[in-house]
């Protein structure tokens, strides 16, 4: 009779920790940010609302910042200067990646946060650019412009709208501050996702 309770409860402990996910994560309690504006997400259509409206959120913000400048073109500003602090830098530096880091951190995100660009697309995030992906492009989503003379990303800015053959971005450290562009496919190198 032991040895019956003892199989039985076996086969229920077994059976309770893949029901409850063992080795997986709980559904509906992965957790996007830190701090204040953290937010619990999962996956499902709860979880693309939520991702859905991180993205706007981010966006707004980016869109909010439009017209700030450098103080003297010199990569400086109070504002300029707080984005840079952000990552760790001070007055001087470029400040696209640095930019982009604060808009997702005002929203409560604590990645992206760097202020070299390159560092904004690791393989793991980065996605190819070009019509053939086009799919794939979602507001808030970073895209990169490449350098041949650096041999590397050296611009980054966020997706806010996606056209035809072309996205509209807010991106900063573009003729001395912060502005909305419309670019061409044809010239973003790489787009990375930290979203999703």
């Amino acid at each position: 009779m032991a040895t019956m309770h003892s199989l039985f409860f076996s086969i229920l402990f077994v059976a309770v920790l893949f029901s409850g996910g063992f080795g997986h994560r709980a559904v509906g309690r992965e957790t996007v940010g830190n701090g204040p504006g953290a937010m619990a997400v999962g996956s499902g259509p709860v979880h693309q609302k939520r991702i859905a409206h991180i993205r706007e959120r981010i966006v707004n913000i980016a869109v909010q910042e439009i017209g700030v400048r450098e103080a003297t073109g010199n990569n400086d500003g109070q504002r300029v200067e707080e984005y840079l602090a952000y990552t760790g830098l001070g007055k001087g530096y470029a400040w696209c990646a640095a930019f982009v880091s604060w808009c997702y951190g005002k929203v409560g995100l604590s990645a992206p946060r760097n202020a070299w660009s390159p560092a904004l697309f690791p393989n793991g995030r980065r996605y190819a650019a070009g019509l053939s992906q086009q799919e794939n492009i979602r507001p808030a989503d970073l895209f990169g412009i490449y350098s041949q003379g650096l041999r590397r990303i050296n611009h980054v800015g966020i997706v806010r709208k996606l056209g035809d053959r072309y996205i509209l971005t807010v991106e900063g450290n573009v003729a001395n501050g912060v502005l909305s562009k419309r670019r061409p496919l044809a010239t973003v190198y790489a787009f990375s996702n930290w979203l999703d």
